[in-house]
């Protein structure tokens, strides 16, 4: 996985309107990342917008695929992010409605995720 310079820029400028993005590098990919949430992701210069059971189906009625990786022992892996619809790169409108699902999407996931468990203290002998 690889992400070009040119077509990070070119997806930070069609989210622009969205409010500020980040885009972190990691894992030879790249999360894009609004208000502090992680709805899209860039692989090998393709934009995946993140996705629950619900609008999966919009991604797979038009042909657009789970992002899939390989995990250990040549297992292949998908996460709940969808290639981005080719004709919404020529639409900026009509990506941005889709990406501010995505980002809708991924502020829920967050807010419904459990607290991370405290450690109890340990017993003294």
């Amino acid at each position: 996985m690889s992400v070009s310079t040119e077509f990070e820029s070119f997806v930070q400028d069609l989210l622009e309107p969205m409010g500020p993005i980040a885009i972190r590098h990691m894992f030879g990919g790249a999360g894009v990342y609004c208000r502090g949430a992680m709805f899209a992701l860039i692989a090998d210069d393709v934009l995946y917008l993140k996705a629950d059971p619900d609008s999966s189906d919009s991604f797979e009625a038009l042909g657009c695929e789970p992002f899939r990786y390989e995990a250990g022992n040549g297992r292949v892996a998908s996460m709940s992010y969808y290639e981005t619809p080719p004709h919404l790169l020529d639409d900026p409108s009509e990506l941005i409605d889709w990406a501010q699902q995505s980002l809708e999407i991924a502020l829920q996931a967050r807010m419904t995720r459990s607290e991370p468990r405290r450690r109890r203290p340990a017993l003294r002998r």
